[in-house]
């Protein structure tokens, strides 16, 4: 008996959706690109419940004939390419030919479309690959395509669909790679009736501000530099962040031929750029555009068609480095001292808004201070020994002195290395303190506490700052609201996705609001759905760390000990929650065998 059947074409399209159609964002994907490719300069996407009911994408492209329109959504049919050579230098965003089949194979879609020339158009409606109906009908020129009930007829798939929050994230996501890359169309998104973004046609550049710049006090484009480079293999041009602007959720993007893709090993030529200039685990912004010979890369590799091949990529990867490092030298903004001038040198003065809390807060000044007296006059302030007291009220152990059970003994003074860690002579060698991630540690702890008292102390802003969370967030931080408050944050709706912030915890010092809340929403986003307890320990730790002091500041011999001594009280200090290393030992044997 025979058994290898041929599939039918309605599960042969459930089996392609499911490389294609992964999500409503696949399938925003795949119309828009439609859209584009048919020559659209305005081009509208309307969503309720976040793509799951309705997912419209209406454009005034060039409209398709009846007998294009029924054509269309026929497996492998495509006006693209007519044969295998075309692959190589392909100028469209769609090829395969496998989009609409895989949709209208797990959904119902609706189509009106009709060209410039006809005096009607038409009008088709596809239900789970079944043609219900197809009549002509009066529509403006261009293409309506209505995707309802994604995944009406395979539950398995629509049960793994995350929370709407979830979804319109990743809906917001490709909405972003798709029109940073077409300045030159309008875009328009709307979501339950409402208005998200009415993007007006423009330069990248002011795109770019467009998107990510709504509500902001400064103009986000102030914070990029231009690149541009053109070689006879590839001409490179875009705009990278400024180092000091570098954040833990910074946008990077990369685009070939007006397509988006991902590529870590051009990712690799610009971090390598920004060798040491960012500081902690901060990141530098990116929206680099790549112009090269379609027969030079292969966009055939994957149907989301973001893995991209290049022929040269070797090749390419010197250039990219040469104009990042080139970009950051010309523009870079670090004052320089010259010693044979007179006077005092002015130096630029960081916003208050997004000051580090300083260790200065807590130290007396006092004007008859001798650095090379040997008894410095300088005592420490009473909100130092709150926070960590001194060696004799603390206990830090001398030189006879254990530090804990079963360490090393003490033989040496403490002392600072680049700025970055505390070091500590022992018997047995050197322990190494991480400052930041050790002072970090102790404020997990207060934090901890005040989520779980639901008692933060609040310190109120002499100036509320706007927090632009960003649409696809929105739902995140109204799910957190009951925690920030617990922390100490006053929040207050403005608009969509934007917040004012008239309080913020009192630990936090001089910290910048906005850099604390966009770290908890950056990490909990990260963490997923998870327990009460490990949400809770994720939020103290973002506000800890974005707290704590930042690599680079420079201790005095009262700072360091009084850390130390509290780091060492504490039950468990050598790891982060999150498993990072806040000390180490340094054997003697590790250091003599370096000679």
């Amino acid at each position: 008996m025979d058994i290898v059947r041929l599939l039918p074409d309605s599960v042969a399209n459930q089996i392609a959706a499911g490389e294609v159609i992964q999500r409503p964002a696949s399938c925003l994907k795949e119309l828009v690109e439609n859209s584009l490719d048919a020559g659209a300069t305005r081009i509208q996407v309307v969503l309720r419940d976040a793509g799951r009911t309705l997912l419209q994408v209406v454009d005034n492209g060039q409209g398709m004939s009846s007998t294009d329109a029924r054509m269309a959504f026929e497996r492998h049919a495509t006006s693209k390419i007519k044969e295998a050579a075309d692959l190589f230098h392909l100028h469209t965003m769609g090829f395969r030919g496998e989009a609409l089949a895989s949709i209208c194979a797990v959904a119902t879609v609706e189509v009106q479309t009709r060209r410039e020339e006809d005096e009607l158009g038409t009008l088709i409606e596809i239900s789970g690959s079944e043609v219900i109906r197809q009549e002509p009908v009066q529509c403006p020129k261009g293409t309506n395509m209505r995707v309802k009930n994604l995944f009406f007829n395979v539950p398995a798939r629509r049960r793994f669909l995350r929370t709407d929050q979830t979804e319109m994230r990743n809906l917001m996501t490709e909405f972003a790679r798709i029109v940073l890359v077409n300045p030159e169309v309008q875009f328009t998104l709307i979501h339950q009736d409402e208005v998200l973004m009415d993007l007006k046609a423009g330069t990248e550049k002011q795109r770019i501000e467009a998107y990510f710049g709504r509500s902001q006090r400064h103009p986000y484009s102030g914070q990029l530099i231009d690149i541009h480079v053109e070689t006879e293999l590839v001409n490179i041009h875009g705009y990278i962040g400024k180092p000091e602007n570098a954040s833990r959720s910074a946008q990077q993007y990369f685009f070939v031929n007006k397509r988006y893709m991902r590529h870590t090993y051009f990712h690799k030529a610009v971090m390598t750029a920004y060798q040491g200039l960012l500081h902690g685990e901060t990141n530098p912004s990116y929206f680099i555009y790549f112009d090269i010979n379609p027969e030079a890369i292969d966009v055939n590799i994957h149907p989301t068609k973001t893995e991209i091949k290049f022929a040269d990529e070797q090749l390419i990867f010197p250039i990219l480095l040469a104009a990042v490092r080139e970009a950051l030298g010309k523009f870079n903004l670090s004052p320089s001292i010259d010693f044979n001038t007179q006077g005092q040198v002015e130096m630029p003065v960081a916003s208050s808004s997004k000051a580090p809390v300083s260790f200065a807060s807590f130290i007396k000044q006092d004007s008859s201070y001798n650095p090379f007296s040997p008894s410095p006059k300088n005592v420490v302030d009473q909100r130092w020994q709150q926070l960590y007291p001194t060696t004799e009220s603390a206990g830090l152990p001398t030189a006879d002195q254990t530090l804990f059970d079963n360490e090393p003994t003490a033989i040496g003074q403490v002392y600072q290395l680049g700025n970055r860690y505390i070091v500590l002579p022992l018997a047995e060698g050197l322990m190494l303190i991480d400052q930041h991630r050790a002072h970090a540690l102790l404020l997990y702890d207060q934090c901890l506490k005040r989520l779980q008292d639901h008692k933060g102390e609040i310190q109120q802003l002499l100036f509320p700052e706007v927090w632009d969370v960003g649409l696809e967030d929105e739902s995140l931080v109204e799910s957190l609201s009951d925690y920030l408050h617990s922390l100490g944050f006053e929040l207050s709706r403005l608009t969509r996705g934007s917040y004012s912030v008239s309080g913020i915890p009192a630990l936090a010092g001089q910290q910048s609001a906005l850099v604390a809340l966009q770290q908890i929403v950056d990490n909990v986003r990260e963490l997923g759905p998870v327990a009460k307890d490990e949400r809770e320990r994720c939020i103290a730790w973002s506000m800890a760390d974005s707290a704590a002091q930042p690599y680079g500041k420079q201790f005095t011999t009262t700072e360091m000990t009084a850390l130390a001594s509290q780091l060492f009280a504490r039950g468990d200090y050598k790891h982060t929650p999150n498993g990072k290393i806040v000390c180490t030992i340094l054997s003697n044997e590790q250091i003599n065998s370096m000679f």
